[in-house]
């Protein structure tokens, strides 16, 4: 966006019409907080290991902490693998020499 104003030499409400967008869509700057809520859900990945994401919302509504499945699962992936998964092992077999 900053491009187009200074190619052009047009205001910021300007190149927001031409691109299509609202100014407030433009200035907008996020400002979520999410490192409590990813203790949380570190920490009761490791108490219920074989619990996924679908799953850790129902816990932390328990203690009064209500919060969207779709931050869960974005906060949950950006935390790591909580579980290590095991590779699933192969049996080997060994062909007789003697054919």
């Amino acid at each position: 966006m900053q491009h187009l104003r200074d190619s052009f030499k047009v205001s910021e409400r300007h190149a927001c019409e031409l691109v299509g967008i609202a100014v407030s869509t433009f200035r907008y700057q996020e400002e979520i907080d999410d490192e409590g809520l990813r203790q949380q859900l570190i920490t009761l990945a490791r108490e219920k290991p074989r619990y996924g994401y679908r799953r850790l919302p129902v816990l932390l509504a328990r203690t009064g902490v209500k919060v969207n499945h779709k931050r869960v699962w974005r906060v949950y992936r950006e935390a790591g693998p909580c579980l290590k998964r095991r590779k699933r092992k192969r049996l080997v077999r060994v062909r007789p020499l003697g054919d």
